[in-house]
């Protein structure tokens, strides 16, 4: 019996993950939409309600929003189309390669998105059948419902925001990341094969995937933030998240660098450690700050969930300061070791411009920066997509401030 139920418990312990939470809201909301359509349509299987629940109901209620709009509009171009060729000519082989051509060339001209195929599918459906004129008013009718119900699901059981989930995801790779530093600042000392180093390449370049699967997180947290009346500063929390992420991808991009750099010293370095102790101590602690300025930054980016933003900020600052403070000092003994070794001095240079742009990148001043011309990007184009709306706000202010 234990056995049997696990599959449920497992179940009931991921009802917070999209895959889940979607599952069942479809589910729900198909069902639904088909006893509507029972009541209302005259076909005895009225399954394009469901169908359309089932395609119109997303996770987020921004996409709801977008996709059923966009479903609606491809099916009743469908049948719009279907009607009109029916009354002319019927369904030949001809009509119906026509048809198909006619719809998928309409499909975009109505805003169907990703649901032009939906266009020549809903037309080929109602072409085929006998009373084509009930039939398809009877399947404008389904549609409707479903995506009616499909709507109206997701305002009265408003989805779940999903910062949770992205804010998890940008601090795992931030992780994954300090473990990376980590793993090249203690092998600095030793012995470092071409292999070795290579693979510590090969892992800065998994970083990318890495960043491709932390991307569809944030875009679905920030869908989850459109529209939804549970968050007030939605713009806010999206561009935080954006623009740190944003951070931590030209952070990566640069670890990979100082990875090939350090790969390219392997290879000259056949016998021996690739520094001196005191160059490979100095580099080390570098590292190592910056493994913590990374995941603190990371902290900082995700406080609006975990509530430390202070802490994080304090402590991304004093491991920055410390950061520098190791670059300087490395600076001198690299510099001194390139007249030790001139050959490399381009490469010592590389590693310490590699460093500088972290330390520029995580900086607090240059997210800020960062964060106020998204916000100034984001109203410019809000200005420009609705004049009208920016007039009437504008004029409205203007008013309560001379009242006031």
């Amino acid at each position: 019996m234990p056995q049997a139920i696990a599959p449920l418990r497992a179940l009931v312990r991921r009802h917070r993950e999209p895959a889940v939470v979607q599952t069942v809201r479809s589910t729900a909301a198909a069902v639904i939409s088909y006893v509507v359509a029972l009541r209302v349509s005259d076909e005895p299987a009225p399954l394009t309600a469901p169908l359309t629940a089932l395609l119109v109901v997303q996770v987020t209620l921004y996409s709801t929003l977008t996709t059923g709009i966009r479903r609606v509009n491809s099916v009743v171009a469908g049948v719009l189309l279907a009607i009109g060729f029916s009354a002319l000519v019927g369904l030949t082989w001809w009509s119906l390669g026509l048809i198909i051509l006619v719809s998928l060339v309409i499909g975009p001209l109505v805003k169907a998105g990703e649901f032009v195929p939906e266009v020549a599918i809903s037309a080929m459906l109602v072409l085929g059948v006998t009373s084509v004129t009930d039939t398809a008013w009877d399947r404008v009718l389904e549609t409707l419902i479903g995506a009616v119900v499909g709507l109206l699901f997701n305002f009265l059981f408003v989805p779940p925001v999903w910062i949770g989930p992205a804010s998890e995801a940008i601090t795992d790779l931030a992780r994954r990341m300090r473990a990376l530093l980590g793993h090249i600042g203690d092998q600095l000392a030793e012995h470092t094969p071409v292999e070795k180093a290579a693979a510590h390449l090969h892992e800065a370049r998994r970083l990318d995937n890495d960043i491709a699967l932390v991307d569809a997180s944030l875009r679905q947290a920030e869908d989850s933030l459109r529209l939804n009346p549970r968050v007030r500063e939605g713009l806010l929390f999206r561009l935080v998240l954006r623009t740190g992420l944003d951070t931590l991808e030209i952070c990566a991009v640069v670890l990979r660098v100082s990875c090939r750099t350090l790969t390219d010293l392997a290879t000259s370095h056949r016998a021996g450690p690739l520094f001196p102790p005191p160059v490979a101590g100095a580099l080390r602690e570098l590292y190592a700050h910056l493994a913590v300025a990374v995941e603190s930054f990371a902290e900082l980016i995700t406080a609006q969930v975990s509530a430390n933003a202070e802490q994080a900020e304090e402590k991304l600052a004093r491991e920055l300061t410390t950061a520098r403070v190791s670059r300087d000092r490395l600076a001198v003994l690299l510099q001194e070791e390139a007249g030790v070794h001139p050959g490399a001095w381009q490469l010592y240079g590389a590693l310490l411009a590699e460093a500088d742009r972290v330390l520029d990148e995580l900086g607090v001043d240059k997210r800020s920066e960062r964060l106020i011309e998204e916000l100034d990007r984001h109203s410019r184009m809000r200005r420009e997509r609705y004049p009208r709306l920016h007039r009437l706000t504008r004029q409205t202010r203007r008013f309560f401030s001379r009242t006031t």
